[in-house]
């Protein structure tokens, strides 16, 4: 900024970041200048650069990827998604549209990953405190709701996206890509979760990604922000769908979805 402005330098200083940089000429991301990135790095290597102020290594760049693309959508049943495509009905335009479902993304929904992470971490504490490992997990989880996160699915018996994401997980400890303490952990919770509840509580597509999240050293929130950005991109879909078609095409609601009470 020009010394003459702010002779004291307080406003330089207020607006300074390590994320980028900007000034005539000049774009950096991260002390990089972006001509060097633009067709050089993949949007994933970009989201790590830009989270992390480095790029990943190939393999860890994959296991990113593929974590972003399990939770990108879960139907339009998804409040996040569902909330998106209500929007996009009222023609409110298309940002304001998945800023719509975005905001949808809270603890209940959207929130799990994170919650996940931290018990995660919570496990591998207590471990690290003396207790062993099928100790460490049984506390973790009675000092926390009934509610496992990460654990368990109201559709799938057993959800799809489980088993592709720990085989991923499993491969990268193998080749030295992760330490698989948190892959560790996760897959202590479940047998737990098998041995002592009346019926399966298998580990959903949350806990998987929060296994590959913590494992690539993404702190817990961060599992839920890289959550959102992931689902944004099907929010954007459905938002773009509907925006496209709209209500004049679908015909009336169903009165089976419609309201006791239009004001409710």
């Amino acid at each position: 900024m020009n010394s003459d402005i702010d002779p004291s330098g307080a406003v330089a200083r207020w607006w300074a970041t390590a994320v980028s940089h900007m000034e005539p000429g000049v774009v950096e991301i991260r002390g990089r200048p972006v001509q060097e990135l633009i067709g050089e790095i993949d949007l994933v290597s970009m989201i790590w650069l830009m989270l992390r102020g480095d790029l990943p290594t190939g393999p860890k760049a994959a296991l990113l990827q593929a974590a972003l693309v399990a939770g990108v959508d879960h139907g339009p049943q998804a409040p996040s998604i569902a909330i998106a495509r209500m929007a996009a009905t009222c023609g409110i335009g298309l940002n304001g549209a998945v800023a719509s479902g975005v905001n949808a993304l809270g603890d209940a929904h959207g929130g799990a990953g994170q919650q996940c992470v931290e018990l995660l971490d919570e496990v591998l504490a207590l471990e690290a405190a003396g207790a062993d490992l099928e100790e460490a997990v049984g506390q973790a989880i009675a000092a926390g709701p009934r509610y496992v996160p990460g654990f368990g699915h109201r559709f799938h018996p057993i959800d799809p996206r489980r088993d592709p994401l720990i085989t991923l997980a499993e491969k990268a400890v193998t080749e030295g890509v992760v330490a698989g303490e948190h892959l560790r952990a996760g897959k202590a919770i479940e047998e737990h979760l098998r041995r002592t509840r009346s019926r399966p509580v298998p580990m959903n597509i949350d806990g998987a990604t929060a296994i590959i999240y913590a494992e690539l050293g993404f702190p817990a929130p961060l599992a839920r922000g890289l959550f959102v950005l992931s689902r944004s991109i099907g929010i954007l879909a459905h938002a773009w769908e509907e925006s496209r078609q709209g209500t004049r095409n679908k015909g009336p609601i169903p009165r089976a979805i419609l309201p006791a009470r239009l004001d409710q």
